[in-house]
């Protein structure tokens, strides 16, 4: 069996790394962690054009409906770019949420993005203050929401909002929503990890200690081979979960948290060994790993911690 993605698959990945590495992301990061969205919103606006924000939307609202494992190919490459905003809510869990909405025509052509709080795992909505809608979905319904009090973040480019309720309830199939987010913010996190560990990569091959190249060091090298098995062991989980949503596997729930598990793992080692081969450098704002080192911490627990993750896969065996 071929468990490669396929040609199309590979070009659309290609050009979405086209558009973003053209694109100033540090710039646009650091801008919407400070208030000044625009920058980022043209990042939106370039991924729309792509069909991005359409995968799942269905196609009666001109979405795309396309395959789960399409929409981890585009997540894993925003993770890599580190794309700021609610990446997770707006692409994989609001086309769940308003499958029968008309608003959905809005959200593919990326004129609405759309963010979610989902209690008790996602108490909490990113980019409230911003989205131009709030879903607040529970126990088979969803409704629209009001931001509320705003909350501390380990990533300043991920404002936490509390959200109150504010419409009729409706039914949606906020179980399938949930997995969805799951394995979108699982597909991030191996994105970040591979982008940090090919920064480590590049610059082991620079920086210098006691007169060597520090990636001459075989301790560097076993270091970093660790964090390219871990990453590279995460992204299969990633498809097979995807591979287990679009047949509506009965093992759904346990694959997608088998791959939260191993992602969130996989770049929380890709963080660390990024983070001792850079030094101190690594530590400062100023430095770019340091976006990607935050949005880590912040994605880790996103849509279930790991620890929630791992019982679930317990639960299930």
């Amino acid at each position: 069996m071929n468990f490669e993605i396929d040609e199309q698959q590979r070009d659309f990945a290609a050009s979405i790394d086209a558009a973003l590495g053209a694109a100033d992301l540090p710039g646009a990061v650091r801008s919407w962690a400070a208030g000044d969205t625009a920058p980022g919103r043209k990042v939106w606006a370039q991924l729309a054009d792509l069909g991005v924000t359409a995968l799942l939307v269905p196609e009666k609202f001109d979405g795309i409906e396309a395959h789960p494992v399409d929409l981890v190919v585009a997540a894993e490459r925003l993770g890599r770019w580190c794309v700021p905003g609610p990446v997770t809510e707006s692409i994989a869990v609001a086309p769940i949420l308003l499958a029968d909405d008309e608003r959905a025509t809005a959200l593919a052509s990326g004129e609405l993005i759309v963010t979610v709080a989902a209690p008790p795992l996602v108490p909490r909505a990113v980019d409230a203050d911003t989205a131009g809608l709030i879903l607040y979905a529970e126990g088979g319904s969803v409704r629209d929401a009001s931001p509320a009090d705003h909350q501390e973040s380990v990533d300043p480019s991920r404002k936490l909002f509390s959200v109150n309720p504010s419409s009729e309830s409706r039914t949606a199939d906020t179980g399938r929503a949930f997995e969805f987010g799951a394995l979108a913010t699982a597909a991030q996190l191996v994105g970040a990890g591979q982008a940090m560990l090919d920064a480590a990569v590049e610059y082991a091959k620079q920086r210098s200690q006691f007169g060597t190249v520090i990636g001459t060091y075989q301790a560097i090298k076993h270091k970093l081979a660790d964090v390219l098995i871990a990453v590279e062991l995460a992204r299969p989980l990633v498809y097979g979960a995807a591979l287990s949503l679009a047949s509506e596997s009965p093992d759904t729930a346990r694959d997608v948290s088998a791959a939260k598990v191993a992602a969130a793992d996989a770049a929380l080692l890709a963080a660390r060994s990024a983070l001792q081969t850079h030094g101190a450098i690594g530590f400062t704002s100023e430095h770019d790993l340091s976006l990607q080192l935050l949005r880590v911490q912040a994605l880790r627990p996103a849509w279930g911690d790991p620890a929630w993750h791992r019982r679930r896969v317990l639960e299930a065996l």
